[in-house]
């Protein structure tokens, strides 16, 4: 093996390895654009493989950033504490049915705000409201391990679900309303299929019963009835800007961008239009919240990861789906997103489906074929990360969440659980996949 590919690989390790550590407490985006240096420095990449490698990321990255602002600041406004409590009264002291309705909460979350949003509201909203109910520690950590698992399963219906999924469509031109025409039917599965694994996985330690007196009426939950009564618009705005723009080929930051600014002003306007404002929603602690290290972790991880590809590692990959290019689709799509998700409980789902799609690109197969692949990579980037702890961004901002609220979950007892509910889900998922493409 020559210079370069090694030290590409040794690169990508140790950049990997510093932002799951996050030494002397730096952000993930930080670490990330130091190995995107080290690569620059070394010639691992050129500079002039930045524009291409920001082309591929951007649209992605901004779309991120701006549904999660958003669904901060419906959370600020209190719709989604306001949603919780109607799902613990719906369920009428129901131990299981709680456990259900709590998830599918999870999963529209995820479905409409992201799955790295969806850990940002869900994990502190589901902490509270176990310690609320006076449940015991069990029972806790088997509510926010389900949340958890929920927001990376949950997350496949739309581009704009996932940044995984964003990151695959833009790079082989699927569009938003292509993408959802197979997606929302496997989502769907994914869900089903998470709830009836989760629900035999923790059923012996849900209580069969709880009391709802020291939980508030739902509608003292929401602290901005203006923004409140906004989201039920806006949301429904988005999904139409989506399908509009996929048909005119404007970038979906283009729709997410506008409506996260409309929400910010409509938080900010307390600051304006009273003389002794009386502030709702305090936007500079919010904004501190948006994953700006998002953006720096996007261009600098994909620089790591484009001089992996750039220095001949992707090879190897396409030389592996060359050969299930002869198989059934549905054979082709699960042996794909089967590899797809070992790679990312293996190396975080970021660089691994940047990785595949460069792997998939490579291979001459027919147009439905390399869609179906493509699908295959998004579903197992999006599911398999739940194997390991360092699979997704997601699971670490849910770790350090859980971790600030006292409660501590470890690598070996993470990978026990996560194996277990994940691989069920995923095989069952990747085979409906097969089924539709």
């Amino acid at each position: 093996m020559t210079t370069q590919p090694l030290l590409a690989a040794t690169l990508f390790c140790t950049t990997l390895a510093a932002v799951i550590v996050r030494p002397f407490g730096l952000g993930s985006g930080t670490l990330a654009m130091a190995g995107a240096l080290a690569a620059l420095a070394t010639g691992v990449v050129a500079y002039s493989d930045i524009p291409l490698v920001w082309q591929i990321v951007q649209d992605a990255t901004f779309t991120l950033v701006s549904l999660i602002v958003i669904s901060l600041v419906l959370d600020a406004a209190g719709l989604f504490e306001w949603a919780a409590l109607h799902i613990v009264h719906m369920a009428r002291g129901h131990g299981v049915r709680l456990f259900l309705l709590l998830n599918v909460l999870g999963a529209l979350i995820a479905a409409l705000f992201t799955n790295d949003g969806a850990v940002l509201i869900l994990t502190p909203l589901l902490v509270s409201v176990s310690r609320n109910l006076r449940f015991p520690t069990p029972v806790v950590l088997a509510i926010v391990l389900s949340g958890g698992f929920i927001a990376d399963s949950a997350s496949l219906p739309l581009v704009t679900s996932n940044l995984v999924n964003l990151i695959a469509a833009h790079h082989a031109g699927i569009g938003f309303a292509d993408y959802a025409r197979i997606m929302v039917p496997v989502d769907l599965v994914s869900v089903l299929a998470s709830l009836v694994v989760l629900t035999l996985y923790y059923h012996r330690q849900l209580p069969p019963r709880h009391e709802l007196a020291a939980l508030p009426a739902p509608r003292q939950a929401i602290r901005d009835p203006l923004i409140f009564r906004a989201a039920w618009l806006v949301m429904p705005a988005l999904i139409v800007g989506y399908l509009v723009s996929a048909r005119w080929q404007i970038p979906a930051s283009a729709i997410a961008a506008p409506a996260a600014l409309f929400m910010l002003v409509l938080a900010a306007r307390d600051h304006f239009i009273r003389k002794q404002p009386t502030v709702v929603i305090p936007l500079l602690p919010l904004l501190r919240e948006a994953p700006w290290q998002v953006v720096i972790f996007s261009l600098g991880m994909y620089l790591v990861v484009y001089g992996l590809g750039k220095q001949g590692w992707t090879t190897w990959l396409a030389v592996l789906l060359a050969h299930l290019h002869d198989l059934a689709p549905w054979q082709a799509a699960w042996l794909t997103g089967m590899l797809a998700a070992l790679l990312s409980s293996l190396m975080n789902n970021l660089p691994a489906v940047l990785l595949t799609s460069l792997a998939i690109a490579q291979q001459h197969v027919p147009d439905s074929v390399r869609q179906g692949m493509l699908l295959a990579n998004v579903t197992g980037c999006d599911l398999g990360p739940k194997i390991t702890p360092i699979g997704s961004l997601a699971t670490l901002l849910w770790m350090h969440l859980l971790q600030q609220r006292g409660i501590h979950v470890g690598w070996g007892a993470y990978f026990r659980t996560g194996a277990v509910l994940t691989l069920p889900v995923l095989t069952v998922t990747l085979l409906v996949l097969g089924s539709l493409i």
